[in-house]
């Protein structure tokens, strides 16, 4: 039988699967598509379609809300505002980047990134430098439902007063986890400690279509997962300091500390409701002599007996690339 439990990843990966499948969650919710293709079959022999496949045969459901996380106010977007503005940094770092074994005496093993260990951990104020925030569309949208006028892909802040470049790069550092090392392009013959910044454009995951659409002039910041060769060159050309974090460095944090509290505050309100729904469903037929079927009974119990809903995130999942430490000889 199932846990009353949902997994949070990134990847949905085949370790990720067997970490599911081991702790016997009933959902694992997958922030990036498992699969971005039509597919006319399923089979064992692609390992992506394995896992689904194997995860099927155990009953475990998947979801992947991708875009929705991105744009939705409160979302993705937000998240990387409050993490280069301060506005959200771990109240005790425990840890560094994880590091593997490794023989070598030249390199050190690939370093990952690890997100606050808890939602407790972490804060999200309005701590930090005075700043405003405003979506950036890549297209302008046809209608925008209401409450959702901040909806979008991209945000753009502005600070009130400059901030030093390696003020916001310690913000970003401590914000997704301490990493080994962040890539950065800078315009060639200025300096990183010499940068200051009052704007920034970002974008989780792979941003380039949002920030750098149009000819117009260019945050001074542009923060994103990745960037091509190409498109962090013409940044810089234009002026721009362009921050690519590795994909989903630009993403995993959030899990942690916006969606899992989320998710798991809303679940338990639906779970506690629908449980008292069905004991309501029983005592109203009992009054009025009716015979409350097996199935409300059925509902009511195990709405009882499994508890408390957990929602976790996932210890196997991570971004396919690591830093790998030049140590000299």
């Amino acid at each position: 039988m199932l846990n009353n439990s949902v997994l949070l990843t990134i990847d949905l990966t085949t370790a990720v699967a067997d970490e599911a499948i081991k702790n016997r969650n009933s959902i694992v919710v997958a922030y990036h598509p498992i699969i971005f293709r039509g597919l006319k079959s399923l089979t064992f022999a692609d390992s992506q379609q394995r896992s689904l496949l194997r995860l099927a045969q155990h009953g475990i459901s998947v979801y992947s809300p991708h875009t929705a996380v991105d744009t939705v106010p409160g979302g993705m977007a937000d998240w990387l505002c409050d993490v280069v503005t301060g506005s959200f940094k771990p109240i005790q770092q425990t840890t560094k980047a994880t590091i593997g074994p490794c023989k070598s005496s030249m390199y050190s093993a690939p370093s990952y990134p690890e997100a606050p260990t808890s939602a407790v951990q972490a804060q999200t104020s309005s701590q930090g430098p005075a700043h405003t925030r405003t979506t950036i569309h890549p297209s302008p949208p046809a209608s925008i439902p209401e409450g959702f006028e901040s909806a979008g892909a991209g945000r753009l802040v502005t600070f009130k007063d400059k901030q030093p470049l390696t003020s916001l790069i310690d913000n970003i550092a401590s914000g997704i986890g301490l990493p080994g090392g962040i890539p950065i392009a800078i315009p060639q013959g200025q300096s990183v400690d010499d940068i200051s910044i009052r704007t920034v454009g970002m974008c989780p995951g792979s941003g380039s279509g949002v920030l750098l659409k149009g000819d117009g002039a260019l945050p001074d910041l542009l923060l994103t997962g990745e960037m091509s060769h190409h498109e962090a060159l013409a940044a810089t050309e234009r002026g721009s300091v362009v921050i690519s974090l590795s994909h989903t460095n630009s993403e995993r944090g959030y899990l942690r500390s916006a969606m899992q509290p989320k998710l798991m505050a809303e679940v338990k309100q639906q779970w506690d409701e629908a449980f008292q729904d069905s004991a309501k469903t029983i005592d109203d037929l009992k009054k009025f002599d009716g015979v409350p079927s097996a199935a409300v009974y059925q509902a009511r119990d195990l709405y009882k007996d499994q508890g408390d809903v957990e929602v976790s995130v996932s210890e196997a999942d991570r971004d396919p690339y690591g830093i790998m430490i030049w140590r000299g000889n």
